[in-house]
């Protein structure tokens, strides 16, 4: 049980620096990518890195078979509990950021709560929600690290407007081909309390700044 949990927390928390071990033989590298993508779930729950250190703490103790310095109640699932700590730690600080991006210059609040920004005015065709959009975009999380972004890549994406999260269905249908806008997405018309694992917290909003490129017929 103990291991399982401290296991699975391990996923929700952001790292901290470790004695750095460099793989070089094909398992030493699988092993590694195990514990890379325990790292990259890591990224997105933000916890202070003593909050990191007890994790740590837990997995050790699990695996070297140390008593456990605190047993779990019969009814208590750890992992929700943590859960549950980053959720409304991401409520309160998206309702603090939001309040703040109503008041930027130039915000237009939305009855859906999206807050949009013109930064380049477009002049083409404005797309409907049944049409594939080109685009080009930069996503980042309140506090500005970068969860996805078609701009580093390199590459435009292209997607079908209705199959994609309420705020960028509403954001872009108010756009027009050439235009560029920065929309601040609150968690309900985004990822909502579910989040996106080691990408999105639960409850986060979310900033794009994303340049629409050109509509075509959805397949």
């Amino acid at each position: 049980m103990i291991l399982r949990t401290a296991v699975a927390a391990a996923l929700l928390v952001a790292p901290v620096a470790f004695a750095q071990t460099t793989p070089t033989t094909a398992v030493e590298k699988v092993f590694y990518l195990y514990g890379l993508g325990f790292g990259m779930n890591l990224d997105s729950m933000h916890l202070e890195p003593a909050e990191v250190e007890l994790v740590v703490a837990g997995l050790r103790d699990g695996y070297s078979g140390a008593p456990p310095k605190v047993i779990p109640g019969e009814n208590e699932d750890p992992i929700e509990k943590l859960n549950s700590i980053v959720r409304d730690r991401a409520r309160a600080a998206t309702r603090s950021f939001l309040a703040e991006q109503k008041n930027a210059s130039g915000a237009q609040i939305h009855p859906s709560g999206l807050i949009m920004t013109e930064i380049v005015a477009g002049t083409g065709a404005q797309p409907t929600s049944t049409q594939t959009v080109k685009v080009h975009y930069h996503g980042t999380l309140p506090d500005g690290s970068v969860f996805d972004s078609s701009v580093e890549r390199g590459t435009p994406a292209e997607f079908p407007l209705n199959r994609v999260i309420e705020c960028w269905t509403e954001g872009l249908g108010k756009m027009k081909v050439g235009g560029k806008s920065r929309l601040v997405c609150p968690p309900e018309i985004a990822y909502r309390d579910r989040g996106s694992p080691g990408r999105i917290p639960p409850g986060s909003a979310l900033v794009f700044e994303v340049e629409l490129l050109g509509i075509s017929e959805a397949p």
